[in-house]
């Protein structure tokens, strides 16, 4: 049966170049007559279309509905074999890279915006994997918005839109449509992965002293806590929250952190909750938090890596490697050197632990924006962190049946060994690009190196003299599998300036310093900073969007009975 392919008329519009995650603007921006039509041309003519089998998913946001028909109608003009597409247009994004690779597909669309905010005047997004599960590399980015600032035209079949809600094989055109259901591939992976019998005996043994609850911020990953922590792990309904999946995530913004994740640390508080947990919009981030006990991005992912040994996963392949993002704290530095594994300072993007990861040289990775992840898939993954850290307190508390272990003993445990970095992140959000630009390139950064050097100083002011600098860098990185290099951003409007604030402290200090406040672990560092990078006065901020920081107290779980 032959089908009528339409070509349609257009013209390029400006702006439709992919960031670090794709392309990310306002939905009335993809509203826009033929402007997702031309991205998503732009995608199919960059790659070998004809023939292709590729994974179509995302987070459920406003307007992905319709983006799903889009493709369906381009991708099948331009000679696209089949279509895997979650149910209701559903996938996480570490789902969407499972799929991809289990069942070989060329690459996937990913329609998300990830942890920004959804809804008919907010954010969405449209981002391209690859076949190994991750993000399209800059080579091919690169080309396809090379394709959009000239294209002249996209090509269409126009059929009945698919019904999205109903799992099985059909047929758009002469695409073969494969609508699956969105979480049982995942759940089915991460069953190979963690000890679900050893988490699940933990908390059934413990089921008063120790609760849990997740946050899913109405994101994407709701139906997979449900299905993990309810279905297989038994856990009452009361351990999930916000879990029902909606297109503008309930009017919140779906960031796990202590900000945006409030939700989640106000009941923790209130009801003395052992262990909490939140994900983001697409299910790649993810924040840990217990009662008295925050739990940074950088010392979660340290933690994972110390204790990797207790996770089947990496009890049967071992751990090739361990790396961070160039903001992230050094704690996974001490872990790979105790260890005698290699290890790895990255600029951000996720594509580059993925270079490392199919080399073979890289198992568990994190960034300090809430992501964590590791071989198992090629992206990072909010749910699986979680699903580490239970696996790990069910195995800690297997060791010491006398004392009930949990995140802050953990912590503690950690940090007697290892030192702890004290860590803080400012995040400005929305800033207007010059006065980023002024910030990033301002004559009082200049200045401050130049002091640096000759001085060993951190300041011109005097009160700042008395701290020591180890050593002043312009960061660069290399990549030692294929020599790329890259600037990232993952806003929609405007942009974010972040500033990164660590001091290291050896174990030596003892318990009492190691547990101490962050805000007295980092006093007059923030202030130096600031200082220096003028930002109050580039941004136009007196105070950031984003504090993220870590929180201990002294109150122990109960000892079990």
């Amino acid at each position: 049966m032959g089908y009528q392919i339409k070509e349609i008329s257009t013209k390029p519009f400006d702006g439709q170049k992919p960031g670090t995650s794709g392309l990310r603007k306002r939905v009335k921006v993809f509203q826009q007559e033929h402007y997702t039509e031309n991205f998503i041309q732009a995608i199919f003519d960059s790659i070998k279309a004809d023939g292709a089998t590729l994974v179509i998913g995302g987070d459920g946001r406003y307007f992905s509905p319709e983006a799903v028909q889009t493709i369906l109608r381009i991708g099948s003009a331009n000679g696209v074999k089949k279509l895997i597409i979650g149910k209701d247009s559903i996938l996480s994004t570490p789902a969407a890279s499972n799929v991809i690779r289990k069942y070989k597909a060329d690459g996937g669309i990913l329609l998300t915006a990830s942890h920004n905010p959804g809804g008919p005047n907010n954010d969405f997004g449209i981002k391209y994997n690859v076949s190994n599960g991750g993000p399209a590399p800059e080579n091919v980015t690169n080309k396809i918005y090379e394709i959009t600032k000239t294209i002249q035209r996209y090509k269409v079949i126009e059929a009945n839109p698919v019904d999205l809600s109903v799992i099985g094989k059909t047929s758009y055109g002469p695409t073969e449509v494969q609508i699956i259901d969105s979480v049982a591939d995942y759940v089915e992976l991460l069953q190979g992965i963690f000890d679900f019998q050893l988490i699940k005996d933990f908390l059934q043994n413990n089921a008063e002293s120790f609760r849990i609850l997740f946050d899913g911020l109405h994101g994407v990953t709701g139906p997979y806590a449900r299905a993990i922590l309810v279905e297989t792990l038994g856990l009452p309904e009361a351990s999930i929250q916000n879990c029902v999946a909606l297109p503008d995530f309930g009017g919140g913004h779906p960031d796990p952190n202590l900000t945006y994740a409030h939700s989640l640390v106000e009941v923790v508080e209130a009801k003395h909750i052992q262990f909490g947990a939140a994900s983001d919009g697409d299910g790649d981030r993810n924040m840990i938090y217990g009662k008295g006990a925050f739990v940074t991005p950088s010392d979660s992912v340290a933690i994972i890596a110390d204790w990797a040994h207790v996770i089947p996963y990496f009890k049967k392949g071992g751990v090739k490697g361990l790396a961070r993002s160039m903001p992230t704290s050094k704690a996974i530095d001490l872990v790979a050197q105790k260890k005698g594994l290699e290890y790895f300072e990255v600029p951000t993007g996720w594509k580059f632990f993925g270079n490392l990861m199919d080399a073979g040289r890289l198992s568990i990775c994190g960034e300090e924006s809430f992501g964590t992840g590791s071989d198992h898939i090629r992206e990072k993954d909010g749910i699986w962190a979680i699903m580490a850290w239970l696996n790990i307190i069910a195995a800690a508390n297997k060791e010491s049946p006398n004392e009930l272990i949990g995140i802050k003993e953990l912590l503690k445990k950690h940090y007697a060994v290892y030192g702890r970095s004290f860590f803080s992140r400012y995040d400005y959000e929305e800033v207007f690009f010059r006065g980023c630009q002024q910030a990033c390139c301002t004559a009082g950064w200049r200045n401050y190196f130049i002091i640096a050097r000759k001085q060993g100083l951190t300041s011109r002011r005097v009160l700042i003299r008395t701290l020591p600098l180890p050593s002043v860098t312009n960061f660069s990185y290399t990549d030692p599998i294929d020599g790329m290099f890259r600037l990232s951003g993952t806003g929609s409007a405007g942009a974010t300036v972040r500033l990164y604030v660590e001091r290291y402290v050896g174990p030596e200090a003892g318990e009492k310093v190691l547990a101490g406040d962050t805000a007295e672990g980092l006093k007059g560092l923030i202030e130096v900073a600031l200082e220096i990078s003028n930002l109050k006065e580039f941004l136009g901020r007196d105070k950031p969007t984003v504090i993220t920081v870590i929180i201990i107290q002294t109150t122990h779980l109960c000892k079990r009975r």
